[in-house]
């Protein structure tokens, strides 16, 4: 579903260049739950704008679902859907109302639309707040109207950036209960999280990012030899990373 290859992206910063994200290659299977993991500005955020267009890769290539995310661009951009970290819309929106200019943006008629939307409503139990402003909801109920503007277009490749930030504990499980459903019927999906019990109980595949590289890609269960928790791996293979770096 999503193959990323030689991937390198730099920034300029007055006098300097930055590589957020140097040189990585990156495949993941259709019907897959993949865990991406780092710390804070390892190159995760970086490695999600080039895939969905919101930044332009420096240099290599990342295709979705085949779709060169550059070259095809309005293309690509349709096969993806993502729920970011922060609240990127009008938060005196209702969630009926977000997901109906979503489906706008990406063409889809009006009476398919509202289909897709009232399906949406009922699947994420947004019922009762369905005309509530975004700004009025508590944060799992936001979390939720925002995996559903992610999910009217129908996309191949869902990506969740820290999806259950902010959230209660409760409210969390809910969230995981959904998330692994639509990944049962087939969805692929790449999650970002720094809840590390939410990785381990999802997914299936899980990659390390640090310092802009790939340091660790491999199953579950690989993580999880000796039975060390997803957690306890991560820790290890991150600060032998940064005791090399350094």
């Amino acid at each position: 579903m999503l193959e990323i290859k030689n991937l390198i992206k730099e920034y300029e910063t007055g006098k300097d260049v930055k590589r957020a994200v140097d040189n990585i290659s990156l495949s993941v299977p259709k019907g897959s739950f993949f865990g991406l993991l780092g710390p804070n500005g390892a190159g995760k955020s970086t490695t999600i704008h080039c895939i969905t267009g919101i930044a332009q890769p420096t240099s290599g290539e990342v295709l979705v679902d085949g779709t060169d995310v550059v070259k095809n661009y309005r293309e690509a951009r349709t096969k993806v859907g993502l729920s970011p970290q922060e609240f990127n819309v009008d938060i005196f929106s209702t969630p009926a109302q977000l997901m109906d200019y979503m489906g706008g943006y990406y063409g889809i008629p009006k009476n398919v639309r509202s289909e897709r939307i009232k399906a949406l409503i009922e699947r994420f139990d947004l019922q009762e707040h369905k005309h509530v402003k975004f700004q009025k909801l508590s944060g799992g109920l936001k979390r939720r109207a925002m995996l559903g503007r992610a999910l009217v277009h129908t996309p191949d490749l869902l990506i969740l950036d820290e999806p259950t930030a902010g959230v209660d504990v409760e409210q969390r499980h809910d969230l995981w209960e959904y998330l692994k459903e639509m990944n049962e019927r087939g969805k692929t999906i790449i999650l970002t999280s720094h809840y590390l019990e939410e990785i381990q109980y999802l997914c299936n595949h899980i990659a390390i990012i640090n310092h802009g590289k790939i340091v660790a890609n491999k199953s579950k269960e690989e993580f999880m030899q000796g039975g060390q928790s997803v957690e306890e791996a991560y820790l290890k293979i991150t600060r032998e990373d940064n005791g090399t770096q350094n």
